[in-house]
């Protein structure tokens, strides 16, 4: 049963926060200020916060506290816990489906609709089907672990012996509900990477590398964006021998992703931070065979896990995040062998990030283009992401 005060707390963070930093941060940073607030607190009054922007920039002229309890009632199956704080009429109709959730908001001519959700329509790359995107972000998304080579017998019996509700999307793919703390289950990183779906998916494009075929052929890779190291990973259980440098702009990011290389047993690279926007002399003085360059972007395919961004997020930051994968990408490919390969990604579901970046790798960097796709997730309770396949 949700607990009065729990509600009073989620309402007062709600009126506070202006979405300048992302909600986990400025949640932390609450908690962190208020050590009253114990492990089950905080993960329920973190859920109405995270419950409250789901549904997007639908009935934002509502009051905090009746827009909360629509997200609510159409966020959950379950509304048992939430007799104390919904009418009777959203209670009764807790366990009906979606649609007729909607319709019945629509007939209390409350204006909802589901193109609000997510209200940047015209931006959109032309494969996402739009309802399906929108309704998409009324749900958590899952987790999804990704097998590491000649673990699977290991997290087999992990699952067998546990009884976890675990889904098998491929061989090396696992799908768990975002409740269960896979942490206590698996060894992470050694056994187990926590990927998401479609981030799973971009081996589709480096098994399209000739080293992938060619085991003994070691490969000179470069992770120019790597964040914390997942498709740096990736690359190395593909590829399996190669000559690996990474780097990130953020020097915190560079220390997460050494203690998870060092978890994952995976020793043999260098690091070093630099600003990619423009050229520097901590850049690499050696060419590349192959360049992964995750580009940051506005992460438009993941705001199901960060849905105060369907809120806040404004038009004007898409040509902003564009400017820098135009620069970035502008710098890195210098360094890149002729005939070597560079492999493009957003987790952005935007054109402008990805189609016309293909275009202009195309056009203003001499790129031959291999292969190119949007990696839906949406349908998955994944993200959604996109990826693109050069040769220089």
């Amino acid at each position: 049963m949700l607990r009065i005060q729990h509600w009073n707390k989620a309402i007062e963070l709600v009126r506070n926060y202006d979405g300048s930093a992302p909600l986990h941060h400025y949640l932390k940073q609450y908690f962190s200020a208020n050590k009253k607030h114990g492990s089950k607190d905080r993960k329920t009054i973190g859920h109405l916060c995270y419950t409250y922007y789901r549904i997007g920039c639908c009935l934002k002229e509502l009051p905090v506290e009746e827009r909360l309890k629509i997200s609510i009632f159409l966020t959950h199956n379950d509304l048992s816990s939430f007799t104390e704080i919904l009418p009777d009429e959203l209670l009764r109709l807790g366990s009906n489906s979606q649609e007729a959730k909607i319709k019945y908001l629509q007939e209390r001519d409350l204006k909802f609709s589901v193109e609000d959700i997510f209200s940047f329509k015209n931006e959109l790359s032309a494969d996402i089907e739009f309802n399906s995107f929108n309704h998409s972000h009324l749900h958590q998304p899952d987790v999804f672990l990704r097998i590491r080579p000649e673990k699977e017998n290991i997290v087999a019996g992990i699952i067998n012996t546990s009884g976890t509700p675990a889904v098998y999307e491929n061989d090396h793919c696992l799908r768990l509900p975002s409740s269960i703390a896979v942490d206590q289950l698996f060894s992470i990183n050694k056994d187990v990477v926590v990927q998401d779906y479609s981030s799973q998916r971009i081996a589709e494009f480096i098994t399209l590398l000739p080293a992938s075929n060619v085991k003994s052929l070691t490969m000179k890779v470069w992770d120019c964006c790597a964040g914390s190291g997942g498709k740096s990973l990736l690359a190395a259980d593909i590829l399996k021998k190669i000559d690996l440098t990474v780097s990130d702009v953020r020097p915190s990011i560079i220390q997460n992703l050494t203690k998870r290389f060092k978890e994952a047993g995976l020793s043999n690279y260098r690091s070093f931070y630099a600003n990619l926007t423009q050229p520097s002399e901590k850049l690499p003085k050696n060419k590349f065979d192959f360049i992964i360059c995750d580009a940051p972007c506005s992460g438009s395919g993941t705001w199901g896990r960060m849905p105060e961004q369907l809120y806040f997020f404004s038009k004007e930051k898409i040509s902003y995040y564009t400017n820098l994968q135009k620069q970035i990408t502008a710098t890195t490919s210098k360094i890149l062998k002729p005939g070597g390969y560079f492999l493009y990604i957003t987790c952005s579901v935007f054109t402008e990030e990805n189609e016309s970046m293909v275009r202009y790798l195309q056009s203003e960097l001499d790129m031959k283009l291999i292969k190119q796709g949007l990696l839906k997730g949406y349908d998955k309770k994944a993200d959604t992401m996109f990826a693109a396949l050069f040769t220089a």
